[in-house]
């Protein structure tokens, strides 16, 4: 595959611009979401405390570390836009107008046109993780093709996955360096990257108190 550029740029409700690329039939933002409102202007709560994370059944999002330096991360319930206790309540637009957040299938679409495009890095299926990753942040690791490895060749396809890690149900922070992980609009699992591998992988179902990376489709 050839390098990727910006194809153009999007404002999301917050004002918050980013950039997105278009891969095949679906236009995907290149840059993590930064919103702390939904699409009608309801606050997403930010949430530190642990105990409070850990306890959590409605939208929120956090600083990873709680350092504002750092990448926002989200849990489920906001990017479905679950923002009160009332089961009855309508659920929020977590995404701009004309933007979603993606679904498996979303993803599927994404990965096998980037496969079939050749920004596989080997012959192996889904090796295009290092196409996708950032040039910068990630831990080293010494396996030809894996993200941490000679990182200036990474993210070919503009993708520009980069690794902020994640917080979990106990709200311990985790894997800065290490992985890229991304919500789908399912909640069945996670998207990632890994330092260590040049293959993008699934996580088995996980809590959706996790909090993780979104991105605009």
């Amino acid at each position: 595959g050839e390098q990727r550029y910006a194809d153009g740029t999007a404002t999301d409700q917050d004002g918050n611009t980013f950039e997105w690329i278009n891969y095949g039939d679906l236009d995907w933002a290149i840059e993590n979401a930064e919103v702390v409102t939904y699409r009608d202007g309801t606050e997403i709560p930010q949430v530190t405390d642990a105990t409070e994370w850990a306890n959590l059944t409605t939208g929120a999002w956090c600083y990873y570390d709680n350092d504002p330096t750092k990448g926002k991360l989200y849990n489920w319930y906001a990017v479905v836009g679950i923002h009160d206790t009332d089961p009855y309540t309508p659920n929020k637009q977590f995404a701009p107008d004309g933007w979603h957040v993606p679904s498996v299938e979303d993803w599927e679409t994404l990965l096998n046109y980037l496969m079939t495009s050749g920004y596989n890095y080997t012959t192996f299926s889904r090796s295009i993780a290092k196409a996708m990753a950032s040039t910068t942040g990630w831990e080293g690791f010494s396996a030809a093709g894996a993200t941490g490895k000679d990182q200036f060749l990474n993210n070919i396809s503009g993708f520009n996955a980069f690794p902020v890690g994640r917080r979990n149900e106990a709200a311990i922070f985790a894997r800065e360096g290490k992985s890229s992980l991304f919500w789908n609009s399912d909640g069945l699992k996670l998207h990632f990257l890994s330092y260590d591998k040049n293959y993008v992988t699934f996580s088995d179902p996980i809590d959706r108190k996790y909090g993780c990376s979104v991105r605009f489709v």
